[in-house]
């Protein structure tokens, strides 16, 4: 048996771009709407307050189809950190 050694920064690439490749060809579509659990993780935030505060704030969108029932636009949340990401150094 002949082992494979890579980069673990390389092997995460490797395994998005496998899981993207699947997804296409699968034709399976992420859900728009994603409750605030998915939101939090998405972002790689803890705190159900912060999430909050992006949402009170206007910094990501939101719909509350009952009073007690808050989903968040993932297509808001991406854009959010993309606005947010900072370019490194030349």
């Amino acid at each position: 048996m002949e082992l494979i050694q890579v980069d673990k920064e390389v092997f995460f690439e490797l395994v998005e771009e496998t899981v993207q490749r699947i997804m296409s060809q699968q034709s399976i579509q992420e859900d728009k709407w994603i409750t605030g659990d998915e939101a939090m993780s998405l972002m790689r935030i803890k705190s159900k307050s912060t999430l909050q505060k992006f949402r009170d704030e206007g910094r990501i969108r939101y719909t509350q189809p009952d009073r007690k029932y808050i989903l968040y636009d993932r297509d808001s949340i991406m854009e959010f950190l993309e606005n947010n990401a900072q370019e490194p150094f030349a």
